[in-house]
């Protein structure tokens, strides 16, 4: 069976990194953009990791400009951008492409298991799966969904 931790992605520093590296805890799984309305949230993701981390939680955040390009900046601004802004801590990866033929396979593969309620496309920035500590994805909430809300979600997953 197909989990999350049989995927790798390249972090903004260019590395490939293993989501093996991830197994046996709960991950937020969220496509970025640095100039979206919804960039705020990075503070309520970055409070999440903050809180749950010790507990074997993390968010893993990829970056896409395919959103109205929200996201022009290479990954060393983007790294620039998160950490200046909203002093991100918690992994981030190079800019991905989440739909279309170019998609991310880890991308292809969340979306297959959890489809939108208008069909299995990532439909904005800020789109978010959350991951139990098997490596299932267990659910999917939209960019209107602010990350605090999710605390019990997670909570109850740790």
């Amino acid at each position: 069976m197909t989990t999350v931790y049989d995927f790798s992605a390249r972090t903004l520093a260019g590395q490939d990194l293993p989501l093996k590296r991830f197994e046996g805890q709960v991950l937020l799984i969220v496509n970025t953009a640095s100039a979206c309305g919804f960039t705020p949230q990075y503070a309520g993701l970055q409070a999440l990791y903050d809180g749950f981390a010790p507990r074997g939680f993390a968010v893993l955040g990829f970056p896409c400009n395919q959103f109205g390009h929200q996201e022009p900046g290479d990954s060393a601004q983007i790294e620039a951008f998160c950490t200046s802004k909203y002093d991100v801590s918690f992994p981030m990866f190079e800019k991905i492409d989440v739909n279309g033929g170019d998609a991310h396979p880890l991308y292809k593969f969340l979306k297959n298991e959890k489809s939108g309620l208008l069909g299995s496309s990532i439909k904005w920035n800020f789109t978010k799966f959350v991951v139990d500590r098997h490596g299932r994805v267990v659910a999917r909430h939209g960019s209107t969904t602010r990350p605090e809300t999710l605390s019990k979600e997670i909570e109850a997953l740790l």
